[in-house]
């Protein structure tokens, strides 16, 4: 009857302090586990739902033998804060990196050979 990645509604049921029960239809609850509520720490479950809220959630998993959901409320929050640029579209100040010490390292390999010699 549901699918992974499927979003639905349910009723919050019961909160523990690993996460939240959610009743979808009389015979399907779920668990939002507490790393599912939120991208950031969660210190308290109950800052963000309530026993009795109804919530959309989207379905992570599905047991096969007991037919519960594993369910996440994050997948479907909006992330409003600025996404990290990636490293390719970062401009690059100063190009030295690896190939730096490529160039030098025969340098220093001479000036260590110098130094065990007078040693």
């Amino acid at each position: 009857m549901y699918r992974i990645g499927q979003i639905v509604e349910g009723i919050v049921t019961g909160i523990q302090a690993y996460g939240a029960f959610v009743q979808i239809d009389a015979e399907t609850s779920g668990l939002i586990h507490i790393s599912e509520l939120s991208d950031g720490y969660v210190k308290n479950i109950n800052t963000i739902i309530k026993v009795k809220d109804k919530v959309r959630v989207k379905i992570l998993d599905i047991d096969p033998n007991t037919h519960q959901l594993r369910l996440s409320f994050k997948a479907l929050e909006i992330n409003h804060r600025k996404a990290r640029p990636k490293m390719k579209d970062v401009p690059q100040q100063n190009q030295k990196g690896f190939s730096s010490i490529k160039e030098a390292l025969p340098n220093w390999i001479e000036e260590a050979k110098e130094r065990m010699k007078h040693a």
